[in-house]
């Protein structure tokens, strides 16, 4: 199971999701991080890119072009906002340094 990611196609000023806005804003995407995926999540993750992947099929194959007032690029680019917060809802794992610096800390204690 994997997350749908995409960087500059969703401008969530266009769409009037505010929400989107805000809670990109306060969160920033690190590199190589993992993330412990409840399984609503990954339920919610795994429908959201079937529903991704089926719309941007059917643009494909009906042969539509690229254009800022096309509905179904915007459903796409909403729908691939809503996984990207569903994912970045999701706590991060610890990475080992990070455990092992605890797990000394606590000990030295």
């Amino acid at each position: 199971m994997a997350a749908t990611t995409s960087t500059g196609l969703f401008t969530p000023a266009n769409f009037g999701a505010n929400s989107f806005a805000s809670a990109s804003a306060s969160r920033r995407a690190v590199a190589n991080r993992r993330r412990r995926i409840t399984p609503e999540a990954g339920h919610a993750l795994e429908i959201l890119g079937h529903a991704i992947e089926y719309l941007t099929d059917e643009f494909v194959h009906e042969g539509g072009s690229f254009s800022p007032n096309d509905t179904r690029i915007a459903a796409v680019q909403l729908l691939m906002a809503l996984n990207r917060q569903v994912y970045f809802e999701c706590p991060e794992v610890p990475s080992l340094a990070e455990r092992c610096r605890s797990f000394l800390h606590l000990r030295a204690k």
